[in-house]
């Protein structure tokens, strides 16, 4: 029998597609796992607006990380936690995008901003996460050198050609670290799966960590497994190893 009770997948490169879809074969094992009483639960970077779309199509009614860990649902209706970003921080990222002419978004409570958006007050929003994007790799690093020597966020990625920074301690691990708090089970007992920087920390501090085939190479060298990649149902060959398998 498994000594695991919950998975936690990331969904973008991992338990979508690359057409932003749940293959039929993730869908059966979710079903099946669910039915033999395991947690199936998302940690994503995106919003939960984003997200509950795909959650309700599972026919989940599991606690949610999002936003990286910014934001722990008890259940895709009951907020339990949120963590803000410092606006002064937010507006040193806003300036930094300007400076560096680079894309950029920030998710705040209300929804997802970006650069098109003319006349952004940033005060006047309670921000969870800022991103930057671009294809130019010099351009890219100088921000994370930047940013790296503030030392006030967490940088991740969900993409090589992006950063993603978040409150300092807020991770999708500090995010399944409350859900387990909250279903009295330890993070031992978890399985987290994804395929970029933003799930490094879950995958290194869930008791099994998981690199889809299609990962980035550093979360591949970092994780207890790897598995299939996103277009291969990896989610499904992970569910059907480690919780199914009697």
């Amino acid at each position: 029998m498994s000594g695991y009770r919950l998975i936690a997948l990331d969904m973008d490169g991992t338990l979508l597609d690359e057409d932003k879809k749940i293959s039929a074969e993730n869908k059966a094992a979710i079903r099946q796992a669910t039915e033999e009483g395991f947690i199936v639960m998302m940690s994503t970077g995106r919003g939960v607006i984003s997200a509950l779309p795909f959650v309700r199509e599972l026919g989940l009614n599991s606690p949610m990380v999002m936003v990286n860990g910014s934001e722990v649902w008890s259940s895709p209706d009951k907020l339990l936690q949120r963590t803000h970003m410092d606006i002064a921080i937010v507006e040193k990222l806003h300036q930094l995008a300007l400076e560096q002419d680079c894309w950029w978004w920030a998710y705040s409570e209300e929804g997802v901003f970006n650069r098109e958006k003319e006349e952004l007050n940033l005060r006047e929003q309670k921000w969870l996460k800022f991103g930057f994007f671009t294809e130019n790799e010099a351009k890219l690093e100088r921000i994370r050198d930047i940013v790296t020597r503030w030392d006030n966020t967490e940088i991740t990625n969900s993409h090589p050609a992006n950063l993603e920074m978040n409150p300092k301690g807020v991770s999708k691990a500090s995010g399944i670290a409350a859900v387990c708090k909250l279903l009295g089970i330890s993070m031992s007992e978890v399985i987290a799966v994804g395929d970029s920087e933003n799930d490094m920390a879950m995958i290194r501090e869930a008791g099994l960590g998981v690199a889809m085939g299609n990962a980035q190479e550093r979360v591949k060298a970092m994780a207890d497994f790897v598995t299939k990649t996103n277009e291969e149902s990896g989610v499904a060959h992970v569910i059907r190893e480690y919780m199914l398998k009697k």
